[in-house]
């Protein structure tokens, strides 16, 4: 059986040169690597300008042709009859259209119904509402329904959690 101190020289013994050497050399080959796919790379302001310069005429070809798509007339789609007409073309037409329309004011806002009605009963008038079919020139008066004393409003749904 090995005596722990001779177990402690062997979990501490220094490691031998060959891992030394075998980690440097590692970190050669990387090097290396790296140089190898850096190094033709191209660098300095000659390589900035034409980058620059390959970037610059692109942008001016996408405007070209934006230009042209914004001026010219052409057919999206013959079959459906479907053409491109320039822009200001198309809001001179706009703007004559909306001068022959009358502005009309905006409807009402639909809001949502806060509480929900008890199944089965019917919704009473709102007090001060006409009575449909009489035709006063003085306030309308409530109609009976409304006249009875409120009935408590009705509680929400308990809400369910599953």
């Amino acid at each position: 059986m090995a005596t722990p101190e001779s177990s402690r020289r062997i979990a501490y013994s220094p490691a031998p040169f060959s891992t030394w050497l075998g980690v440097v050399l590692l970190f050669i080959l990387f090097g290396v690597i790296v140089l190898a796919v850096i190094g033709p790379s191209p660098r300095g302001s000659d390589y900035e300008q034409a980058r620059g310069k390959k970037r610059m005429e692109r942008l001016n070809a996408l405007r070209e042709e934006n230009e042209k798509e914004l001026t010219t007339y052409a057919w999206v789609d013959k079959n459906k009859g479907v053409a491109r007409i320039p822009i200001n073309r198309a809001m001179e037409l706009e703007v004559a259209e909306l001068a022959q329309k009358k502005p009309a004011p905006a409807g009402p806002i639909a809001t949502p119904a806060t509480q929900a009605s008890p199944a089965g009963a019917s919704p009473a008038a709102p007090q001060g509402a006409a009575v449909s079919g009489s035709l006063s020139s003085g306030p309308a008066s409530p109609s009976p329904a409304a006249q009875q004393a409120p009935s408590p409003p009705a509680s929400p749904a308990p809400a369910t959690t599953p």
